[in-house]
């Protein structure tokens, strides 16, 4: 019965997410990934629960070092789940060691997918563009502000993914697998590429300085190009690097160097 009311406090589940959320890139192997982290971050429970146990404390520490990689903010939330899990093991409840690692290997794929399309599709972007428009100006709170706000960000989303994913536990998984979780990919998906290209058509600047005959006139042709598809060359610029990333498999260094030779040869030929 005292096992069973020893419950984690919420000091030891900050130390659980503090562990992991701060360090799930410090250790990496194209064998485990995140997988390093995770066993780092469940020392303190092992100390608290098998540390007269060193078979348990073994077997623990063995299924949290196999390979794990997902998104790490929204990720947190299976770290969640799993400390539920693993808390009712340790203190005798009716589940199964196998299910904390199955957990893992379910929803590290589905919560990859939000997590990019959240993280790296609309906030990344946003913060980035207000940033860029504060460093344009010659305003040096431009990248403190990037620095600062996606520090906040990021850290709440952890924080907020781990506490209630060790609030819900297996409840959670129905929301984040199957059909649920492909309309929340679509949905920030469609609006990650909405963000994308407002802040293209905003921060891209280009426009060409050829002229053209219109009749006994000449008029510039950008002028003409505005009137049938306003920013059509910055559109035409993220086109290119689009297709050379996913078509030609270039990295990104190798894209923007090949953007730089398109613009530069463009100037000096008076295109641009």
């Amino acid at each position: 019965m005292e096992n069973t009311t020893n419950r984690l406090s919420k000091k030891e589940l900050r130390q659980i997410w503090k562990r992991w959320g701060f360090t799930h890139l410090s250790s990496m192997s194209y064998e485990k990934l995140q997988a390093h982290a995770w066993a780092y971050s469940y020392l303190p429970f092992v100390e608290k629960y098998y540390k007269n146990d060193p078979e348990k404390k073994k077997r623990l520490l063995l299924r949290h070092s196999m390979f794990y990689n997902t998104e790490p903010q929204t990720g947190q939330l299976i770290n969640g789940i799993v400390a539920s899990l693993e808390e009712e093991i340790a203190i005798g409840g009716d589940v199964p060691e196998e299910m904390p690692v199955n957990i893992k290997t379910t929803l590290m794929g589905p919560l990859a997918g939000i997590g990019d399309s959240i993280i790296q599709g609309i906030i990344v972007p946003i913060l980035l563009s207000i940033g860029m428009g504060l460093a344009a100006g010659g305003n040096a709170l431009g990248p403190v502000f990037y620095i600062l706000s996606y520090g906040v960000i990021g850290v709440l989303i952890s924080y907020l993914a781990f506490m209630n994913g060790y609030k819900l536990g297996v409840n959670a998984i129905d929301v984040i697998i199957g059909e649920n979780a492909k309309r929340i990919t679509d949905a920030f998906n469609i609006l990650g590429v909405m963000v994308v290209g407002g802040l293209a058509a905003s921060n891209i600047a280009l426009i060409t300085k050829l002229k053209i005959p219109m009749g006994e006139e000449v008029q510039a042709l950008q002028d003409v190009l505005d009137g049938i598809f306003p920013k059509v060359l910055p559109l035409a610029m993220v086109l290119i690097a689009w297709y050379l990333l996913t078509s030609k498999q270039m990295t990104a260094t190798k894209v923007i160097l090949v953007l730089t030779v398109i613009s530069a040869i463009g100037v000096v030929l008076g295109v641009f």
